[in-house]
């Protein structure tokens, strides 16, 4: 499930637990909001991005139509944590005209796990191994975040492991240019920027001079550890796409390029794992030196996208694995826009119930953030109360501020 349109909005959802009634408004991309009363929600409509003056028109109309629709009277907002949002200024100016209290910000990774909960009827009272792998989320740390393994419930949650960071150059200058990030990429794996490779061919020298700077000089280099942009460095790196005209253009035409030779090849690029500030950091240094030396050896495009994806799907199976001895935990949750890769999703949960492990995968909720606001939803009606004990938890929403 991509999007839920037409003939599955507004079908409503069964939740594993009753709300009170709320309002949970999404996030900025592929925005649907989503209400729930009792022991139902309904999704609205899909309104796409929140970047210009239509795109939020469309979701004021759709909030009033859904609430009218429903008979919901919100008692409750919930939004995402990141301070700039269009979507979490428009649940504040909700939250004042309803009136209703302050909109429960809600970490994004975290609505994702919980959306795949919900859907999947968890209670909650036993938390999950979340592997939410997206192209952006506001993370904890202020920084941007997309390659997280969280220990989750709907209460609170707890960063078990995350991609090893690298810089994010120009912002979505970057995002537009995957030849930026596979270099990027190399810079913060300490490999050269040799005329050889793609990546570098693909830039003008004027490119590479001003990024060579910009990293030197950490301007305008955000750190993430966002799945979505190393798939695009993968996908600069291996010669399929350096410059994309539409979302998510190379992380699709890597995964079609793997499928060619998924059946043909064995090898999986390794992966990292090491721990740093208390959790695992999964590092692509050893994957991007594997690749380049694979390039040089004339390695058809196909079999290395196939050997990035494989290597991938052992990581998470491994981290999953020291999170289940770490904490006797044995259900895995897959979420997050880069598990609409269906070869991706199919590669983690072959080796994961092959391990042991109990897969939730979306079905009826899309992964992406058109799933988001069910996930923000369940999290701010089990907003904890004062002193509750949290378990295997480190952060709760509720008690984070903007």
């Amino acid at each position: 499930m991509l999007r839920r349109s037409r003939g599955f909005v507004p079908r409503p959802l069964t939740l594993p637990v009753p709300v009170r009634p709320a309002l949970a408004v999404g996030g900025d991309l592929k925005n649907a909001p989503c209400v729930g009363d009792g022991d139902q929600a309904w999704f609205g409509p899909h309104i796409g991005d929140l970047g210009d003056l239509a795109g939020l028109d469309a979701a004021r109309r759709a909030e009033a139509h859904l609430l009218n629709l429903t008979g919901v009277t919100p008692e409750l907002l919930a939004a995402d944590r990141h301070p700039g949002y269009h979507s979490v200024r428009w649940a504040r100016r909700r939250s004042a005209a309803l009136p209703v209290p302050a909109p429960v910000p809600v970490q994004h990774h975290h609505a994702h796990i919980s959306s795949a909960m919900a859907e999947h009827g968890l209670d909650g009272t036993t938390p999950v191994i979340g592997v939410a792998f997206d192209g952006t989320g506001y993370g904890d740390d202020g920084t941007v975040w997309g390659g997280e393994v969280l220990l989750a419930d709907y209460t609170g949650h707890r960063r078990f492991a995350h991609l090893t960071p690298a810089p994010l150059p120009g912002g979505d200058a970057g995002v537009a240019n995957p030849c930026r990030l596979a270099l990027a990429r190399l810079w913060a794996a300490g490999l050269p920027w040799d005329a050889d490779l793609p990546s570098v061919s693909a830039c003008t020298p004027a490119e590479l001079s001003l990024l060579r700077r910009q990293l030197e000089r950490d301007l305008a280099c955000v750190p993430t550890s966002s799945m979505g942009r190393l798939f695009d460095a993968v996908a600069s790196l291996a010669g399929v796409c350096h410059r994309v005209h539409y979302e998510a253009q190379a992380a699709l035409e890597l995964e079609a390029a793997a499928a060619q030779a998924r059946d043909a090849d064995t090898v999986a690029y390794p992966f990292g794992l090491t721990t740093a500030a208390g959790a695992l950091e999964c590092d692509p240094g050893p994957l991007l030196r594997a690749l380049v030396a694979d390039l040089r050896r004339g390695t058809p495009a196909p079999v290395l996208a196939a050997r990035f994806h494989r290597g991938l799907a052992r990581a998470v199976a491994e981290i999953c694995r020291r999170a289940r001895a770490a904490t006797g935990l044995s259900t895995v949750a897959l979420t997050g826009g880069v598990f609409a890769n269906g070869l991706l999703e199919q590669e983690c949960t072959a080796l994961l119930t092959g391990g042991g492990f109990t897969v939730l995968r979306h079905g009826e909720v899309p992964p992406n953030d058109g799933g988001l606001a069910l996930g923000q939803l369940m999290v701010a009606a089990h907003r904890p109360a004062p002193g509750r004990p949290r378990g295997p938890r480190a952060t709760t929403d509720s008690d984070e501020t903007e």
